[in-house]
């Protein structure tokens, strides 16, 4: 176990973004496939503010290849717009904190 947290803690911060990325991926293309299979069957769906929460916190890949491998939320213009603005937004985001303005940003808001 203390090898598992070892390595965890030695990692470097762009491993653990990928393995961020792969997990929240992995988990939203689980939801829209529930969503997807809910709305074929007629039962209770996944929310559409729960799968845009899962792209904004790095799930927008998964997001990406299921809207594409299901065919599902294609359509629906308002989604999309939503789902686009939080990938840029999620995007903008990231390249910020890893940018070398980063302290400046983090002073300039208050969270340094």
């Amino acid at each position: 176990m203390s090898d598992n947290l070892e390595l965890l803690m030695t990692a470097s911060p762009y491993s653990l973004m990928f393995a961020l990325y792969g997990f929240m991926s992995l988990v939203t293309f689980i939801a829209y496939w529930k969503d997807k299979v809910s709305a074929i069957k007629g039962t209770w769906r996944v929310q559409e503010s729960t799968l845009h929460w899962l792209a904004f916190l790095g799930g927008w890949p998964g997001a990406l290849i299921a809207q594409n491998r299901l065919r599902h939320k294609t359509k629906k213009q308002p989604f999309r717009q939503i789902f686009w603005s939080t990938v840029i937004l999620h995007c903008v985001i990231v390249l910020v904190l890893l940018s070398p303005l980063r302290p400046l940003t983090l002073q300039a808001i208050g969270l340094a």
